[in-house]
C-alpha cells in the first residue's frame, strides 16, 4: 500500500499540530454556542475524531452519508444522501465538517439541504482546501491546508474505499487509478 504513494504531503505530526490549532478557534469561536459538528462520512472519521478532542466547549455530533465520486477520481456532478441526520439542527449551529474541499459540488448542494432545516447557522471546517478545482461558489470558513491539484488519499481520504487508514496524507501515484479508469 504505501508502495502506492508517490510523496507525503503532511506528516502525523503536521496534521496533529495543525487540528489543534483549528480546534482551539473552533472553542473560541463557539464558546457558549453548543454547536453541533456533522461529519461527511466516510472520509471525515479521523480528522472529525482528532478534531473533536481538540475542541473544548459543549457540543454533539452527527454524521451524513453524501456521495458524488463513486469509485472514481473526479465528481459525478449527482450528489446522493445515503444517510441523513439523526437529530433535529433547528436553531442549532452546525458545523459541517468534511476531509477535503474539492469541487464544491457536495458541500454546496449540502449546505442547502441543511439551510433548510433552519439551523442558526451552517459553518464549513474542512481538512483539505484544493480551490483550484472548485466547481461551486462554496468556500470553507476553516480550513487546514490548501492543497495543490494532485490526487491525494491516507488519514480518512480513499480511492475506491481503500487507502484511508494511513496515518498521513500522501499523493497518490497516478499509475494507479489510472490503470482503474
Amino acid at each position: 500500500m504505501r508502495q502506492d504513494i508517490e510523496r507525503i504531503l503532511y506528516s502525523e505530526q503536521q496534521l496533529r499540530e495543525r487540528i489543534a490549532e483549528l480546534g482551539a478557534q473552533i472553542t473560541e469561536d463557539f464558546r457558549g454556542k453548543d454547536p453541533i459538528f456533522v461529519g461527511v462520512l466516510k472520509g471525515c472519521f479521523m480528522f472529525m475524531a482528532d478534531l473533536l478532542r481538540s475542541v473544548d466547549i459543549y457540543c454533539t455530533m452527527d454524521f451524513m452519508a453524501v456521495s458524488s465520486y463513486g469509485d472514481g477520481t473526479t465528481t459525478t456532478g449527482a450528489v446522493k444522501i445515503n444517510k441523513d441526520l439523526s437529530r433535529d439542527i433547528a436553531g442549532r449551529h452546525v458545523i459541517i465538517v468534511e476531509d477535503i474541499l474539492d469541487s464544491g459540488v457536495t458541500l454546496s448542494y449540502l449546505k442547502n439541504y441543511l439551510e433548510v432545516r433552519q439551523p442558526a447557522s451552517i459553518t464549513l471546517v474542512t481538512l483539505l482546501d484544493k480551490p483550484s478545482r472548485r466547481r461551486a461558489d462554496v468556500k470553507a470558513d476553516y480550513a487546514g491546508f490548501e492543497v495543490e491539484d494532485a490526487f491525494v488519499v491516507g488519514y480518512g481520504l480513499d480511492y475506491a474505499e481503500e487507502y484511508r487508514n494511513l496515518p498521513y496524507i500522501g499523493v497518490l501515484k497516478s499509475e494507479v487509478y489510472s490503470k482503474n479508469g
